[in-house]
């Protein structure tokens, strides 16, 4: 409006500014483009394309924390906004249930251990299974164990293989599958000096920890890809549990990977 009376009614940009009540600074202001905005729709693309599962909070703290690049978030959001990547997620309807009891935070690590399975087939119709184990404290990955069978004396071998290099839990979390609540199981966990803590059957928000890895994992890779053989689902899973501790921020650790948050 000010423009336009200055350029209208040969008015002074003062007495337009003034009219209108904003600040000559305002009204002589021009944007000027950056070429770091041009770098950061580079890097939200690559990074959007590379992990479709992302949004834009891991988005940005892999900028902030893994590349430690310094910009703002307002900054980095409206250009996220301006290249469409928002994610749209179809809300659904949630039955009104009883809040479940608060999971205890770890305060170090090994002090909990969650474990779980999941399942999934390879190209041929062939199923197979992973047997996921994390460190609930920063929620580190330890190990992803892909077999057509995973039976206690699979756990066992894959837990053993971490006591090795790793100090032993006090809790190990788990469900009450038949590998779990093996006599063998029980007896390895009470040779270690192990509290094995069973969840409530049919109450899987009481190993929440795990269970959001799992839909990790489900979204990030093991749904995006189609495998040959059962070598290959190891080798991916291998790598990607580097990049997960090493590389993917987690909200759970103020948008830090868990090996570098503090």
């Amino acid at each position: 409006m000010a423009q336009q009376a200055f350029a209208l009614h040969a008015v002074s940009i003062r007495l337009a500014c003034s009219a209108f009540g904003i600040s000559e600074t305002c009204y002589r202001y021009q944007a000027k483009l950056c070429d770091d905005n041009a770098l950061i729709a580079k890097q939200l693309i690559e990074l959007t394309e590379e992990n479709s599962d992302w949004g834009f909070g891991l988005c940005f703290s892999y900028l902030r924390h893994v590349e430690n690049h310094c910009w703002n978030h307002k900054r980095v959001y409206r250009i996220y906004c301006e290249l469409a990547l928002n994610l749209r997620i179809k809300p659904r309807r949630r039955l009104k249930r009883h809040a479940p009891e608060p999971l205890k935070e770890p305060i170090r690590e090994n002090q909990v251990w969650s474990l779980d399975f999941m399942h999934d087939q390879l190209i041929d119709g062939r199923k197979f299974r992973l047997l996921n184990v994390i460190d609930d404290y920063r929620r580190e990955g330890l190990a992803i164990e892909a077999g057509f069978s995973l039976p206690t004396i699979r756990v066992i071998r894959t837990l053993n293989q971490l006591l090795e290099w790793r100090e032993k839990p006090l809790v190990i979390r788990c469900d009450n599958g038949p590998e779990f609540i093996s006599h063998e199981f029980v007896r390895w966990a009470t040779e270690q000096g192990i509290r094995i803590e069973y969840i409530q059957p049919g109450k899987p928000q009481q190993n929440a920890y795990i269970e959001r890895y799992n839909r990790t994992i489900r979204y990030s890779w093991l749904s995006k890809h189609l495998f040959d053989t059962l070598e290959e689902v190891q080798d991916y899973a291998t790598s990607w549990l580097w990049h997960y501790n090493y590389e993917r921020p987690h909200q759970a650790n103020k948008g830090k990977p868990p090996l570098m948050a503090a």
